[in-house]
């Protein structure tokens, strides 16, 4: 059994008093059985509605098949047995209408849904099997844990009972503070801790699940508070705006007018960079809202002040193509030192590990002269033979890319702490920015700069061979007009899975497991040969990018698509961020509902990024009605990045949402969900930043600085950063 309970993260008695339940079951209410995903092994409630005694044709053994109902559908339950007599035993104890509690693992057999073996927990307490005691548990509500197939819920119920009922105030470190407790009128750790696992009543484990998020949401706050804290603390040198530099250059060529939210926020920023305490912020907005021509106000106003600024991204195309985008909006200002460039210019320099050893070494030399006031680079950058002259400011693009290991390891090549502007492409919602992102003070875009035509959106029934072709019309018509066409896909090759992040596939349930099977996903150059092929696009350039190619192929293949050399590009999503094309009007992705809801919002935020209108197309294969079909049609609704991550989260979950890998067995939320807890991680937020002004390093708390380490430890930053 003990490598049954390491298997699920269970190794010590700690750790059993924190597997909480899973959800409870209640004796006097049936589990609706058509809702059971086929795979999983399942606690349920059920009634019984017949047993029979059936013998195998080869042997002769006996086995007992139960029918079960939740009151509308039938489980079947198969018991083996090797005796006729234990089998007739098992038959008369299971009376019509007799009530238990059914785990095992569901599966199909001919067609039919059934539990081989599974364990049964009977409610009525016979006097054969069950003390008085057990007859009086019948009543009480059963918690069901997540379990595997070698480790069922009530075998893990019998060892939770085994290690709490037993323990003692004084035996346990409870890590929120004795003054939260009593103003938050929450009771006791240890009286919180045996209700979760052995409730008498509903409102036994209502109130300790209760107890417990908070915690769980206090010592997440408390360690963000602290990290923030401590951040203050550090000195920075301050980076004032100066009169007739680069910045001031930049705006008086500027050939748009800033969005109110852009001149707001870069107020914010400007005001703060002046400042003698790094900076800490977390930029996020709408697709095409303008974070880049914030970030690069910040960046000059820093040159200005003769310090460097280095922007991290997490890919090659990226890096790349912020560099060509900040020299694109410079102009001549990114010619600094060189003929024809401007007399108060700087230089972009684009550092990644593909470069040739000649531009790697000239990068490398405008780094650390400082003759590149902004430095754009991938991972790279974080080479030891890379240094600054002066670095004065990290921004971090797609933070959650990056842990907190390889973002320090940047802001340790300056001399003193650097200013820290953290980007996301993917609007947050606000319960989501306080969990992970709640050391940040947060800015938010949500204006697209004027002269954007917009995007319209629809959904293409995968099956409808007549709207598929109109799709391909609709590439051709746009090109002819002087667009560009992007294509995605979800793999590169027909054999393989590379490309997209999928999101994982429905589970199958009862009620849809006769379903057929999806077709296989379109794959890059199988579609790029297709579109070749097809008369509607006779005499277009079709080309493929995706991130199996060489750096130098992946430049010529999007160079091509903006000159319009190549109109037409197949793609997977390393067009995802980033990639600016103000040509591109119109977007087609295949297996649209195989992506998730950011990723689809995304990729529609490269299209319409001129004056033409865009036109999205998702061609889909899912039933309307179903999961992935809501999706689809969620993201053809609306544009309203805000409220897309809003039911993305709702659907999906935190921990899909941010990342599974991002949480890990240690690190995971337990109790708390951001889309439900909102209220609860404000107080706790307010709590825990209240202790921080007390003592910015927790030291009078020591319970709650060893939750800190144990919850965290190991995977804290990178839980808190995304990694």
């Amino acid at each position: 059994m003990g490598k049954a309970f390491e298997a699920l993260g269970v190794r010590t008695a700690g750790d059993v008093l924190r597997y909480y339940p899973r959800r409870y079951a209640d004796p006097s209410t049936l589990t609706d059985i058509s809702g059971l995903v086929v795979g999983e092994t399942v606690s349920i409630v059920a009634a019984v509605k017949h047993a029979t005694i059936k013998y195998a044709r080869k042997d002769g053994a006996p086995r007992v098949e139960l029918e079960i109902t939740d009151g509308t559908r039938s489980l079947r339950a198969t018991f083996f047995t090797k005796r006729p007599g234990m089998a007739q035993h098992m038959v008369e104890s299971m009376r019509r209408g007799r009530r238990g509690l059914f785990t095992g693992k569901v599966s199909v057999f001919m067609d039919q849904a059934q539990l081989t073996n599974p364990k049964a927990d009977w409610f009525d307490g016979d006097d054969d099997e069950q003390e008085q005691r057990a007859r009086e548990e019948a009543g009480w509500p059963t918690p069901i844990y997540p379990a595997s197939a070698k480790l069922e819920s009530g075998k893990i119920r019998a060892v939770a009972r085994l290690v709490v009922e037993p323990l003692r105030d004084d035996e346990i470190s409870d890590p929120v503070p004795a003054q939260v407790r009593e103003a938050r009128a929450l009771g006791p750790l240890r009286q919180a801790l045996y209700d979760v696992h052995v409730p008498r009543t509903d409102q036994d484990w209502k109130r300790a699940r209760h107890r417990l998020r908070y915690e769980e949401a206090f010592v997440l706050q408390a360690e963000l508070a602290r990290r923030r804290a401590r951040a203050a603390a550090e000195p920075a040198t301050a980076r004032p705006r100066v009169e007739g530099g680069l910045l001031d250059a930049f705006d008086a060529r500027l050939p748009f007018s800033l969005t109110e939210g852009q001149r707001a926020v870069g107020a914010e920023l400007a005001a703060e960079l002046a400042q003698s305490v790094p900076m800490q912020r977390l930029l996020q907005g709408e697709v095409g809202s303008g974070k880049t021509v914030v970030a690069l106000r910040a960046m000059l106003q820093v040159v200005d002040a003769g310090g460097q600024a280095a922007l991290l991204a997490p890919t090659e195309v990226l890096a790349s193509q912020h560099a060509r985008s900040l020299r694109a909006l410079l102009g001549d200002l990114a010619e600094g030192g060189m003929l024809g460039g401007a007399d108060v210019g700087t230089r972009v320099a684009l550092l990644t590990g593909s470069l040739s050893t000649a531009a790697r070494r000239d990068a490398l030399l405008d780094a650390a002269s400082g003759a590149a006031g902004i430095v754009v680079g991938t991972h790279a950058l974080l080479s030891k033979n890379v240094q600054f002259a002066e670095l004065g400011l990290v921004v971090v693009d797609e933070q959650h890319k990056f842990g907190v290991e390889q973002r320090d390891t940047l802001r340790a090549k300056a001399a003193v702490s650097p200013h820290l502007l953290v980007m996301t492409a993917t609007p947050i919602p606000r319960t989501v920015a306080m969990t992970v992102f709640g050391d940040l003070e947060t800015s938010v875009l949500t204006e697209v700069p004027a002269g954007r035509s917009g995007v319209s959106t629809h959904v293409v029934p995968a099956d409808n061979a007549a709207w598929v072709a109109r799709t391909w019309k609709r590439v051709r018509e746009e090109v002819d007009s002087g667009g560009r066409a992007y294509v995605v896909c979800a793999r590169i090759d027909g054999d393989d899975d590379d490309g997209a992040e999928l999101v994982a596939d429905e589970p199958v349930t009862l009620a849809d497991a006769a379903a057929a099977p999806r077709r296989p996903l379109r794959a890059v150059t199988e579609v790029a040969e297709e579109l070749g092929r097809l008369p509607d696009l006779a005499g277009i350039g079709v080309g493929v990018l995706h991130g199996r190619m060489a750096p130098e192929d992946k430049e010529r293949a999007l160079a091509d698509f903006a000159s319009g050399a190549v109109p037409v590009l197949v793609s997977t999503t390393v067009v995802e961020v980033g990639v600016d094309v103000p040509e591109a009007t119109v977007m087609v992705i295949l297996d649209a509902d195989r992506f998730g809801v950011s990723q689809l919002h995304q990729l529609r935020g490269r299209i319409g990024r001129g004056s033409a209108p865009g036109v999205c197309l998702l061609v889909s294969s899912a039933p309307a009605d179903s999961a992935a079909g809501e999706r689809v049609q969620t993201v053809a609704g609306t544009r309203d990045g805000f409220a897309l991550a809003g039911f993305d989260l709702e659907q999906r979950g935190e921990g899909d949402v941010l990342g599974a890998s991002q949480w890990g067995a240690a690190t995971s939320l337990r109790l708390l969900r951001v889309t439900r807890d909102g209220e609860l991680i404000d107080q706790a937020r307010s709590d825990a930043r209240a202790l921080v002004e007390q003592d910015a390093e927790l030291s009078a708390w020591p319970a709650l600085q060893a939750a800190i380490d144990a919850r965290l430890a190991d995977r804290r930053d990178e839980f808190l950063d995304r990694a």
